[in-house]
């Protein structure tokens, strides 16, 4: 199996190209290319790949780029340290995507997908793929919110808000200077809702903006605590299944 690798950062690249090896031995990685110039250079000049690593932010730009430029023929399997709110769609319209750090499972199981898909001589929409990146990319997200105080209605904006409580069945946007209001959207409505640079869900009950971190310590069971200001009274607690992704946040 002959794979391309387009990733522009090196020791991911190095990564990748090891767990490859150590899941399949029947490989041949043809080159790594860490620019959209690059990708672009290669697939018009080169024969194709069976299958392309790719991965969506590159030196030179976002790797949607390239399908606008040049047709790509091989299968893709998707790298990215995005936030998962409009990657599922991905798992339909392509091999597969992969959350960086890549865990060995993960790309195992995306090998095995790939058979199936190339045993089944599938077809691939990139036009829908490309849709889908460039939807990542240029999408809206919510600047405030309506809120009620007693009888009448105002707005709340997202900048001033610390973050965001479930609590007795209703969903609160605690501000900046402690004073609650209750939102009419699920966190789950508010995980695509806001922007996640700037806020991560936690856990099941919170979704915490950046800014409202004030100290993060180490916990039992591999999981982390915060304390959050304005605070909260109970434990504030990152569940031990989101705590690498909220890792990977902070450090972006």
């Amino acid at each position: 199996m002959d794979i391309l690798i387009i990733e522009d950062e090196l020791p991911a690249a190095r990564r990748l190209r090891t767990l490859i090896g150590q899941q399949n031995q029947a490989t041949n990685i043809l080159e790594v290319i860490d620019s959209v110039e690059g990708a672009v250079e290669w697939l018009r000049a080169k024969p194709k790949a069976d299958l392309i690593f790719m991965d969506i932010q590159l030196a030179d730009g976002l790797s949607f780029d390239i399908f606008n430029q040049v047709e790509v023929k091989a299968p893709v399997i998707f790298t990215t340290a995005f936030d998962q709110y409009a990657l599922k769609a991905f798992k339909v319209n392509s091999v597969d995507y992969l959350l960086k750090p890549i865990d060995p499972q993960e790309l195992q199981l995306a090998f095995d997908k790939y058979q199936r898909h190339y045993q089944a001589n599938a077809v691939y929409d990139y036009q829908s793929i490309r849709q889908l990146m460039e939807q990542m990319v240029s999408r809206k997200y919510k600047e405030r919110f309506l809120v009620k105080m007693g009888q009448q209605l105002s707005y709340l904006p997202v900048e001033r808000i610390a973050y965001f409580y479930s609590e007795d069945g209703l969903v609160h946007a605690l501000d900046q200077k402690g004073k609650r209001y209750i939102i009419d959207f699920t966190l789950d409505q508010l995980e695509e809702a806001l922007q996640p640079n700037d806020f991560f869900r936690i856990n099941r009950k919170i979704v915490t903006g950046l800014r409202a971190i004030h100290k993060i310590h180490t916990y039992f069971n591999s999981r982390l605590k915060l304390e959050l200001q304005p605070s909260v009274l109970e434990e504030v607690i990152v569940s031990r299944d989101r705590v690498q992704a909220f890792k990977q946040w902070l450090d972006k």
